[in-house]
């Protein structure tokens, strides 16, 4: 499986997302996860082509937003897809009955934040993972 993550720095036009599925033709993929994505509005499309994408919304200040694009032959295979916080994405994947892969995408502050927020996205970094881990 080709997993892959790609800092969009904005998905907010449909040009900047024609643009993506452009680019995405030239590489084998079968999941992408997609950071700073900067949506004011979530988006979930299905493609002519099959692929799904899902993209999250930014916080107020116009930071962040993450998202995935899954390929053809793996949209089959979703069994969920959700934005956890506005830098914090997941999505599980299934095989059979019961899930198989869990995928978490995270766009973290950069060392120009305040410690607060920084230490507040990796405590909720580790909680969800914590929780999903005990979920599976």
């Amino acid at each position: 499986m080709a997993i892959c993550t790609y800092n969009a720095r904005t998905l907010a036009s449909e040009a900047a997302i024609e643009d993506l599925m452009m680019q995405t033709k030239k590489i084998k993929y079968d999941v992408i996860g997609l950071t700073e994505t900067r949506r004011r509005h979530p988006l979930n499309a299905v493609y002519e082509t099959g692929e799904e994408m899902f993209l999250g919304t930014c916080d107020s200040r116009g930071v962040g937003g993450v998202g995935f694009l899954v390929n053809t032959s793996m949209a089959k295979n979703i069994d969920s897809l959700e934005q956890l916080t506005t830098r914090i994405g997941r999505l599980r994947m299934r095989s059979g009955p019961t899930p198989a892969l869990t995928i978490f995408v995270a766009f973290a502050p950069t060392s120009s934040y305040e410690e607060e927020e920084v230490e507040v996205f990796y405590m909720d970094l580790e909680k969800l993972y914590r929780e999903d881990h005990a979920w599976s």
